[in-house]
């Protein structure tokens, strides 16, 4: 990979669900090391997004670069196996699992037997709650700890990038407060992180950048000190109508 090159970037990307068009010319870059949301309300497109990058929805038209390899038209396993780690939305853990064995098979392609029972003290080490809970079903767990252990699940792999789908849906305020402290500390401690999320003024309060979908396009692409400032933004996603957002 060139030097300062985007880990992920779409370029010119067109996405369909059979012969309807869901997304038009996206073009981003996600940087190593950095924080971007992608913004958007129900519909826009923010989800499809997700499943472009994973090869699950498949585009016409445009490029989707990994690390400096093109992986458009590659199949989802060859796309995971190249760094790429998802906390899908409404968690979907493996509910009759225990959550070790849900954080075991998030190691599934990785075969340092001895370096992941380390990288799992780790995740029990961000999410004390989860070490408690180790001999549980997952189908046991609040929305809160199964929200952590789809994380720690993603985190197991090791992604060069981490993909997360709308983390806030259906958590408590004070669980999303809780929730967007631990993304923040997850991507200081050096994770990339792209996130899809409908809350801006929470993603945009801990991203780097952030864009904004309507309707399949992208309208807005800034830094997310800027977007916050932006009077466009605040009359469209963040005003009264923030929680439609």
């Amino acid at each position: 990979m060139e030097k300062n090159a985007p880990v992920l970037r779409f370029k010119h990307i067109n996405a369909f669900y059979g012969s309807i068009q869901v997304l038009y010319d996206i073009d981003f870059e996600v940087y190593r090391g950095e924080l971007v949301c992608l913004l958007g309300g129900n519909a826009s497109g923010k989800s499809t997004t997700l499943k472009t990058i994973l090869g699950v929805c498949k585009i016409k038209g445009g490029e989707i670069w990994l690390k400096g390899e093109r992986i458009d038209g590659r199949p989802s396993k060859y796309i995971i196996s190249k760094g790429v780690a998802i906390v899908p939305e409404n968690r979907r853990i493996f509910p009759r699992m225990t959550v070790l064995e849900n954080l075991e098979l998030g190691a599934y392609l990785r075969e340092d037997k001895e370096e992941i029972k380390r990288d799992i003290e780790k995740i029990f080490a961000l999410f004390p709650i989860l070490r408690k809970r180790a001999n549980q079903m997952g189908m046991t767990l609040s929305g809160g700890e199964q929200q952590m252990l789809a994380m720690g699940r993603a985190l197991i792999s090791k992604p060069e990038i981490l993909l997360m789908d709308e983390p806030s849906m259906g958590l408590s305020p004070m669980l999303v407060d809780q929730q967007f402290e631990i993304i923040q500390k997850v991507n200081e401690q050096g994770t990339t992180i792209f996130m899809v999320e409908q809350n801006a003024n929470m993603a945009l309060s801990i991203a780097d950048r952030g864009y904004v979908l309507q309707t399949g396009s992208i309208v807005l692409a800034d830094s997310a000190e800027r977007l916050l400032a932006n009077e466009q933004m605040r009359e469209a996603y963040l005003g009264g109508n923030e929680e439609d957002f």
